[in-house]
């Protein structure tokens, strides 16, 4: 971690965290925002036994999250090329902030639907903003190494949520408070963290450009010099290679969803206990598997990446209605390792992917396109798998979705290998002192 001390009006130096403190900051927000998402699902039964909440209204409670966050990401996705990453990561933090606050004190269900928007859009204004911010100011030689950290960041968020939430609601007091305490105050950390990060808004870069008021975008020393405001961005000329991984991301997230959806109830009736740190632990053998792989993957190449990624998933899904099939609990703890380490790959190549050929002044909206067409059929899927679990049983949910998921894994498959191609053919017939030269602090994208 390095610091910066640029001399102020009254000759005092300012503390200023350097490249490397500015990208393990925006990980702790992806950290956080995973975490901040996940808290409320274990204790969901707990609030429907106090307050006598119907399936419905819990569902209602759930789905208001996404909800809120599609909508953030939908017109305002590209917020932080606009006003900067760190103030998008300052406003989405503190809005996980107040949602943990709402969450600690609800005294009824509507402010769980409060807290759950307040989440939405907190983590809607965060999630772009950190992982183009972890693409630029990557401290690594290697510049996947920013892809890999941002998986295992969000799993480490995930798994925290999982079993450290599950811990405190089965053993501490308070249940309905403690996790969200603890929340609160890792978030409040955050805060500081970020406000010690250099100021990267577009008005202080164009006041050290060469050029006042120019809105093309450049690298320089691997920060923005100028961005243009927008919503989502679509990058011309890569279409076939955002699409690529958008699926892959989308795969990760749809399994993961079946996961987090069933998942648990899976675990319960497997196991049959309803101990909340038993089911946390279970679950959180996934999210392990996919924090470990990903530090594995930082010199895998992202087209390697999602189709070995949407093959292990393949192999999952076969797993999966195999465990739901058989109720073994060894099959369903095989499940949680191979779509775990699925997960990884899919996530972990289809961002490097998208964030090597997003334009650099777009970056945070062509990322936030990503995350919202991932969201929308993540959300598709948890509530068409939910549906069909409660009309037709558990077997039947999993027999119908592993099919369906599976040709999602194959279109990523069949999309990253022609990009793959595309990509081959269209080097192989460039001059070699045209060939661009990744560092890990730019990457351009091919045009």
């Amino acid at each position: 971690m390095s610091s910066s001390a640029p001399s102020t009006p009254a000759g005092h130096a300012r503390f200023r965290l350097g490249r490397r403190g500015t990208f393990w900051s925006a990980a702790l927000v992806l950290a956080l925002s995973l975490w901040s998402s996940g808290a409320p699902s274990v204790l969901y039964p707990i609030y429907a036994a106090e307050w006598n909440l119907p399936p419905v209204v819990v569902t209602g409670v759930f789905g208001a999250y996404p909800l809120a966050l599609l909508l953030v990401l939908l017109f305002f996705g590209g917020l932080s090329d606009a006003i900067g990453r760190r103030r998008a990561m300052l406003l989405g933090t503190a809005l996980i902030v107040v949602a943990a606050g709402l969450f600690a004190i609800a005294p009824d269900v509507l402010w769980l639907f409060a807290a759950r928007i307040v989440q939405g859009v907190g983590t809607g204004l965060a999630l772009g903003a950190a992982t183009a911010a972890m693409v630029e100011h990557n401290p690594f030689r290697n510049p996947r190494a920013a892809s890999a950290a941002t998986t295992a960041s969000t799993a480490t968020g995930l798994t925290i949520a999982l079993v450290l939430s599950g811990a405190l609601a089965q053993f501490a007091p308070l249940p309905l408070v403690l996790s969200y305490v603890v929340l609160a105050l890792i978030a409040a950390v955050t805060l500081v963290a970020l406000a010690l990060t250099p100021d990267d808004s577009p008005r202080t870069s164009r006041a050290d450009s060469p050029r006042a008021g120019d809105t093309r975008a450049s690298v320089a020393d691997g920060t923005r010099t100028s961005r243009r405001s927008g919503t989502l961005h679509l990058p011309r000329g890569a279409v076939l290679a955002f699409a690529a991984a958008t699926l892959s991301v989308s795969v990760a997230y749809t399994v993961g969803a079946i996961f987090l959806s069933l998942g648990s109830q899976m675990a319960r009736d497997l196991t049959g206990t309803s101990n909340l740190l038993v089911v946390g632990a279970l679950l959180g053998v996934s999210s392990l598997a996919i924090g470990v792989t990903a530090l594995l993957l930082g010199r895998v190449p992202a087209h390697v990446s999602i189709i070995v990624g949407g093959l292990l998933s393949l192999t999952g899904l076969a797993v999966m209605a195999a465990a739901a099939a058989a109720g073994s609990i060894a099959l369903f703890l095989l499940w949680c390792v191979v779509g775990g380490i699925g997960y990884s790959f899919c996530f972990t190549g289809g961002l490097g992917l998208a964030s090597r050929v997003a334009p650099e002044a777009h970056r945070g909206a062509t990322l936030s396109l990503l995350y919202l067409v991932s969201y929308l059929l993540q959300a598709g899927t948890a509530v068409a798998a939910g549906a069909l679990a409660t009309a037709l049983g558990l077997r039947a949910a999993v027999d119908i979705a592993a099919p369906a998921l599976a040709l999602l894994a194959v279109a990523a498959i069949v999309l990253s290998t022609a990009d793959r191609r595309r990509t081959r053919a269209k080097d192989a017939s460039r001059p070699v002192s045209e060939t661009p030269v990744l560092s890990a602090s730019s990457q351009p994208s091919p045009s």
